[in-house]
């Protein structure tokens, strides 16, 4: 079974931590080992693992990224979100984690981020939680 996590995200760049969303998935599931699977079906936002203790990288990703992909190149794409684009190409739309003891088996201070590049819009994230095969 799938858990759509629903998201407004605030800014034109913006990384949301999903965290919690994503092992209240994996609670409500009543998962202790196995997998979970996380992916954003959009084309200009993403899925990004990386430290949720300091507020500073989520801007210095976003200072990166904007200098690799800068807004003022002659793109051709007619909407004008090239940028965004190319941007969820780079960090790219899923991610899966191991559970071991019903908990997501990250690094101490890793998270889970919606990645936005396009906002802000109304975003969905969908959780796939896998439980591991018992043999008996």
């Amino acid at each position: 079974m799938f858990k759509k996590i629903e998201i407004q995200t605030r800014n034109k760049v913006d990384l949301i931590d999903i965290t919690d969303r994503v092992q209240d998935a994996i609670r409500e599931q009543q998962v202790s080992e196995g997998v979970c699977f996380v992916y954003c079906p959009h084309t200009t936002a993403g899925i990004v693992l990386n430290e949720n203790w300091d507020a500073d990288v989520e801007k210095d990703l976003a200072m990166v990224l904007n200098k690799i992909v800068p807004d003022d190149l002659p793109y051709r794409h007619g909407e004008g979100n090239s940028p965004a684009h190319i941007k969820s190409v780079l960090v790219g739309s899923d991610h899966f984690i191991f559970i071991q003891n019903g908990q997501l088996q990250m690094g101490r201070w890793q998270g889970v981020f919606l990645a936005e590049f396009d906002g802000p819009r109304h975003r969905t994230v969908w959780v796939k939680v896998q439980s591991e095969a018992t043999s008996g």
